[in-house]
């Protein structure tokens, strides 16, 4: 609120009062102080039912914070007869502002965006011996309050009134599309116990009211009843109406009901109003349904066409693993194939290695061995049998150890195995490692011996 006209202006909104210099006079009080002349106003002229003492009845069945007002006429014949533009504490109310107190403040649109205009808006503390564990708005417990206090004056067979804000019940009454049965309840009117009793609380108009509409009840006494008083302008109690949601801010008032009336009164009304009103109801229901059924076509499409392009990405996608595991085990098998090769390769540079190691190693041995002696007293024969049969012969003088003969028949090359040992048959002699140092002679073997190569296991 920037400047003095806007402050004016809103607090005229707020209070329901038109005598613009008396708004003048109670901001410039309170120093144009918006929120101060708002708590002010409403402690002062509309008491919570926290107060110890409730407030009198105003003569003429007035509202206790209202100017005196004329009677309004007799609506004409049609639907909608008039649309009442809502307080903006109403709307921003609703939506769950809680201040302190009573205070202003900003307020996120919550489940009734369509009618929030976003704006700063009026709560009421709740009582700090009654304070809900969770947060709730202040208009919701406010209309929880009254449920539960109707019901503990008159009972729980009246009508089914919502434990919610009046947007709330608004938007409820949209959605389901039905007209919105308000009552305002006046505790302190001489008519409102017997009106209650005897009409609202009857089987047939509970009945009726249950079926045919969403019902909401506020006391004149909370915030939210007061104010929804002043936009309906109730001029008599007890007060009833219907009303339909219009547009943004807006309710479309079909019908007041004021004054002390009988169950067959007000149901005749009820009736009348409900009948007027079911074309627009039928057709209201008939758009959302078509809206719901292009929303549904809408959808289907667009789930199709994303199943469509889902399909769509996921065999490309299988195209690209594919692709890719064929890339892989391409890579594989060539990546094995330059494995195998470089096996081959280094199999084959060992065993030739080998080879070479072996032929060297003969050759060294068929050296180390000297020429072969000539028969002489001093000359021994030796005879090696090998396994395939093959016989091999040699002289050497009987002074050469048992190793030499090892040299001789590793230097022939005649065998695979790299462990063997030389044997005799008779008597069975196996000459290993521990005769390698004796001589021909004192092993025996001179002047001439049979050997046969034995494999190692």
């Amino acid at each position: 609120m920037g400047d003095v006209a806007d402050k004016l202006a809103y607090f005229q909104a707020i209070t329901g009062l038109e005598d613009a210099d008396l708004c003048t006079e109670i901001l410039a009080a309170h120093n144009w102080d918006l929120e101060l002349a708002i708590s002010s106003f409403t402690t002062s002229v509309n008491p919570t039912t926290h107060t110890d003492a409730p407030p009198q009845p105003h003569p003429n069945n007035h509202l206790p914070s209202a100017p005196d007002r004329q009677p309004l006429p007799q609506p004409p014949p049609g639907l909608a007869w008039k649309l009442i533009t809502l307080p903006v504490s109403v709307i921003s109310g609703s939506l769950g502002l809680i201040s302190g107190a009573i205070g202003l403040g900003l307020w996120a649109a919550g489940g009734v965006l369509s009618y929030s205009l976003g704006l700063v808006g009026l709560g009421s503390a709740p009582s700090s011996s009654s304070a809900p564990l969770v947060s709730v708005p202040a208009a919701t417990s406010e209309a929880m309050d009254f449920v539960a206090a109707f019901e503990r004056d008159y009972g729980s067979s009246g009508p089914n009134f919502v434990g919610e804000g009046f947007m709330d019940a608004l938007q409820r009454s949209r959605n389901s599309f039905k007209l919105l049965f308000v009552y305002l309840h006046s505790p302190d009117h001489p008519d409102t116990p017997s009106f209650c009793h005897r009409t609202l609380c009857s089987e047939t108009i509970a009945a009726f009211v249950n079926e045919n509409f969403v019902c909401w009840g506020g006391s004149i006494r909370a915030s939210e009843g007061f104010k929804m008083s002043n936009s309906l302008k109730a001029s008599r109690f007890p007060f009833c109406a219907l009303v339909m949601a219009a547009t943004n801010q807006r309710i479309a008032l079909l019908q007041q009901v004021e004054g002390p009336k009988s169950s067959e009164e007000l149901l005749v009304t009820l009736q009348r109003v409900l009948e007027e009103s079911s074309p627009d109801l039928v057709s209201a229901r008939l758009d959302a349904e078509e809206r719901r059924n292009n929303m549904r076509l809408r959808e289907e499409q667009d789930a199709a066409y994303r199943a469509a392009l889902e399909a769509d990405q996921a065999r490309e996608r299988q195209r690209r693993e594919e692709e890719e595991r064929l890339a892989r085990e391409a890579a594989e098998a060539e990546r094995k194939r330059r494995e195998e090769e470089e096996a081959r390769e280094r199999a084959a540079q060992e065993a030739a290695e080998k080879q070479a190691a072996l032929a060297k190693m003969r050759q060294e041995k068929a050296q180390s061995l000297g020429e072969e002696p000539e028969k002489g007293p001093d000359v021994t024969q030796v005879l090696v049998r090998f396994p395939n049969g093959e016989r091999k012969e040699r002289r050497f003088k009987s002074t050469a150890t048992i190793q030499s003969l090892y040299d001789y028949v590793d230097s022939l090359g005649s065998l695979e195995a790299e462990s063997y040992s030389l044997v005799s048959n008779f008597p069975r002699v196996m000459y290993g490692q521990e005769k390698l140092a004796l001589s021909l002679k004192e092993a025996g073997l001179h002047p001439q011996a049979s050997l046969f190569v034995e494999i190692s296991s």
